[in-house]
This record gives C-alpha cells, sequence and structure tokens, in this order.
C-alpha cells in the first residue's frame, strides 16, 4: 500500500513535469525531485524540504545551474494550465499584476535595487536610509468567472540595476512619447500575447488588470489579437472628435441601473452598499503624440458610484474600460463582477510570501531567486486551486484531489462533524485538511482560506510520512 501512495503522489506532480522543456532530461528529473520537496516542507528552508546533505546540495545545484531558466521550470506548468483552460467552457479570466519580493542583502547589487525607504533605529527612532534589493515578477493567473485558479499561462522577472529617477526624467522627457518597449510596462504586453499564444482560443480570454494597466497600447495589442480586456482606469483619455474626454461624455450619462453588494467593515460586520450603474460605447482617442502610432478603438466605459456614502468609510467609485460588449445592467454588473475577480491574483501573491515565505530565501542572486520563486508558483497554485474547488466544484469527485491512500487515511485520522457528515465527499476531506491546520468547522465559520489549508496539508504530509514508517515496518 505504500509503494501504491508514493507512486500515486507523484500524480499532480508529473502532470506538472511532464511538458517542461529542459535541456538536458537530468534536469527535468531533478526539477520533480526538487517540487515534491519543497511541497513536502512548504514555508521551510531547502535544508529542511531535503533533510540530507546530498539532496540539499542537489537542490542548490539545480537553481543555480546556468541551463536553467524560470520559463524553463514554469513550461510544464503553462501546458497543465492550458490543459485545464480546454477542460473548462465559457469566458476565462486572465488576472495580471506585479509584485516584489524584497530581500536584505550586504551586496544588494547581486539581486537589483527595488528603491529606497527609510527605517527607525536606535533608542531615538532616528530615520536611517536603506537601500531595498529584490526581484519583480510580473504574472497572469488563469481563473474561471467563478474563482477557481486554473494556473499561469506567463510570468516575467526582472530586475533593477540602478534606480530609474522618474521624477527627473519627467522634467525633461514626456513619458507619453517614450516607446512602450523601453518601459517596464512593456510586461503588460508581452504577457497577455505570451497567454493569448498558449490558451490558443483568444474569443473566450478576458484579460483584467488594475488602474496599472491603463496603457493605450495595451488595449491596441487586445484589438490585434482579437481577445478582450477589461482595466481599471485612471487616465481621463480623449474621446470622441477629440475636443473632450472621456469624464466629460460619461458626465452625460444617465444611471442605467442600481446595483448591492455587501462589504464588512473593519470588524466584519456586513453592509449594504448601493452603486450606480453608468456605462456607454465612445470612440476612444490615444494620447496626442501617439495619435500617429495607434488608431482610435470603439471602447465601453462602465463608471460604478456608491449613493449615499456612511460616514467614517471611503465609497467605491470604480471606473473600467473594456473592449467586451455592455448593453444592459445586467451584463455591466457582470463586468463588475469580473473585475472584482482581480482580487484573486493578490491572494495568489499572498501565498507565495506568506506560506512559501519566498522573502525567507537567502540565495545570493537574481537569477537563483528566479528559479526558487519559480518553483513556489507551482505550490502556490496547488495550495489556492485545493482552497478554491471545495468552493467552485463541490460536487466534484474526491479523487480528483486526492489518491485512495489519502482518503483512507483522512477517514480515519479525522472523524466527521455532524455538521459535515452530510456534505458531499470532496468537500467533507477538504474540510478535513483544513481541520489538520486549525480550522474549527463551526456553523458560523466562513469555508477554509489559504492559510489553514496549507497549515494542513504540512502537517498531513507528515502524518503520511509516519503512516508509510508504520506500514513498511509491519511488513
Amino acid at each position: 500500500m505504500a509503494g501504491k501512495r508514493q507512486a500515486d503522489e507523484r500524480a499532480w506532480f508529473e502532470k506538472e513535469v511532464e511538458a517542461s522543456e529542459f535541456q538536458d532530461a537530468r534536469l527535468r528529473k531533478r526539477f520533480g525531485v526538487v517540487l515534491e520537496q519543497l511541497w513536502s516542507g512548504m514555508g521551510q528552508t531547502i535544508p529542511f524540504a531535503c533533510q540530507d546533505w546530498a539532496s540539499t546540495k542537489a537542490a542548490y545545484r539545480f537553481l543555480s545551474n546556468d541551463r536553467v531558466s524560470e520559463q524553463d521550470i514554469l513550461s510544464g506548468h503553462f501546458q497543465a494550465s492550458a490543459g485545464r483552460f480546454k477542460a473548462t467552457q465559457g469566458p476565462i479570466l486572465i488576472l495580471q499584476d506585479t509584485t516584489t519580493f524584497s530581500y536584505q542583502r550586504e551586496r544588494p547589487e547581486l539581486i537589483g535595487y527595488t528603491g529606497k525607504t527609510s527605517v527607525p533605529r536606535g533608542k531615538h527612532g532616528l530615520l536611517t536610509p536603506l537601500t531595498q534589493c529584490g526581484v519583480l515578477m510580473h504574472s497572469s493567473l488563469v481563473v474561471t468567472s467563478e474563482g477557481l485558479p486554473l494556473g499561469l499561462a506567463a510570468v516575467k522577472f526582472w530586475t533593477r540595476s540602478r534606480f530609474k529617477g522618474t521624477t527627473a526624467l519627467k522634467r525633461h522627457i514626456n513619458p507619453t512619447r517614450v516607446p512602450i518597449e523601453e518601459k517596464e510596462s512593456y510586461r503588460w504586453l508581452e504577457n497577455m500575447r505570451q497567454s493569448t499564444a498558449l490558451l490558443d482560443d483568444p474569443v473566450r480570454c478576458i484579460h483584467v488588470g488594475d488602474r496599472e494597466s491603463d496603457i493605450y497600447e495595451l488595449f491596441c495589442t487586445a484589438h490585434d489579437l482579437c481577445t478582450y480586456f477589461l482595466v481599471r482606469t485612471c487616465v481621463d483619455r480623449l474621446a470622441g472628435d477629440g475636443q473632450h474626454t472621456i469624464a466629460h461624455e460619461m458626465e452625460q450619462v444617465k444611471v442605467k441601473g442600481l446595483h448591492r453588494v455587501e462589504l464588512r467593515d473593519a470588524k466584519g460586520r456586513a453592509t449594504l452598499a448601493t452603486l450606480e450603474i453608468r456605462y456607454q460605447q465612445m470612440t476612444v482617442l490615444p494620447p496626442i503624440g501617439k495619435q500617429d502610432r495607434y488608431p482610435a478603438l470603439q471602447l465601453t466605459v462602465i463608471h460604478a458610484h456608491e449613493r449615499d456614502v456612511p460616514p467614517g468609510r471611503a465609497g467605491i467609485e470604480w471606473k473600467l474600460l473594456t473592449n467586451l460588449p455592455v448593453r444592459s445592467r445586467a451584463q455591466a454588473i457582470e463586468k463588475l463582477d469580473w473585475y472584482a475577480m482581480r482580487w484573486k491574483i493578490e491572494t495568489f501573491h499572498k501565498i507565495l510570501k506568506s506560506g512559501c515565505k519566498a522573502e525567507d530565501s537567502k540565495l545570493r542572486t537574481a537569477d537563483r531567486l528566479a528559479n526558487l520563486i519559480s518553483v513556489f508558483c507551482i505550490l502556490s497554485w496547488r495550495i489556492f486551486w485545493l482552497t478554491m474547488v471545495s468552493r467552485c466544484a463541490p460536487q466534484a469527485a474526491p479523487d480528483t484531489v486526492f489518491t485512495s491512500t489519502e482518503i483512507e487515511l483522512l477517514e480515519r485520522l479525522v472523524p466527521d462533524l455532524p455538521l459535515t457528515a452530510q456534505a458531499p465527499p470532496l468537500l467533507r476531506n477538504l474540510i478535513k485538511v483544513a481541520r489538520l491546520g486549525g480550522y474549527l468547522a463551526r456553523a458560523s465559520d466562513p469555508p477554509p482560506g489559504n492559510t489553514v489549508m496549507w497549515r494542513g496539508m504540512q502537517r498531513f504530509t507528515d502524518i503520511q510520512l509516519g503512516y508509510e514508517l508504520a506500514l513498511n515496518r509491519s511488513g
């Protein structure tokens, strides 16, 4: 039974590894071993996860190998994400965002710079300047419209060799006249092209981004790729005949419906907010300095503004821009719900930093850190998927997540509660894992979150090891 469990346990790893494109088959094999070791010791150091010097040294050599890149590590996962995409139907959201992994090093030039800050030191709390170093990552997370993460479709890592000095630069150069290829924001366009090509069904893809993605070149790229975008805008662009802006035209649009959403205050109490919804299709023009390179586009603007804002809380105001059709209040609300899914990628980044503890690594160079974070990306997706699958597909079969041995062990280890005894088998098993991580499963408790899931999976892995040793000893 132990041998069967060990063979089955590698099933989900194999799906993420089998299509990997390494220069050497031995590197692919070592990647599979490292992925499994870091999953078993998620949140721990590499020596803790590997347990012996030979395995630890092999992991360090893999991460520092010049023939290994983050694209090699993630290539198999990208193909697995595409497979999960093809197994679904309907529109799929591709959430883009950038995050920074910060480190403290004596030689920050080996990693790269992210900025400068001041920290209080000494008994008087005097501020001391501190140079921050780190790695930046721009990722595209594929999510269903119900919120189930299917995996990553594109990832870009980079570092800064020097401070950009953008404030001083703007005194001499109009940033709108700098080619997009020379800006860091070009990653938005690269990820859109890579993810659209990977999934190979552009009409099902909706690329979602925050205000940082309000880039006219991004809109034109989506138009060229015949795909869709939904971004929160921060620029009041020229519209119509060029004699007025989007804001001026939206002021003339009447309220076309109301939408009530439930919010939680600082103490967790539920409140209702009423949003006034306006939407209008219009001609949006490129910036003046780019009108000779980019065409005008027919886009739809959606404004959601909260009425009767209570004191002590900032009102909700979303201004969205999209090339999706919006012809009714229901379609406008649908786009608002899709944009609200953007927070999923923030949760993914939280798992990377809090669950995998990517910022605790002591690796010394940017390339090694990027390779390690790439491995963590696969583990973080898996934890996120485990958390969301019980909410999005509670009726799925348990063997889509667990092996038969794991199901048997959970049945023996964690007794059913009266509240969960009648739940679907998959949901019941996932709650058992969460209970190992500290989830109480009370009637008033929300569904288990990522923190209790990764704690529960850590503990469950240790228990499985002891279970295997006991089986081997007893023959």
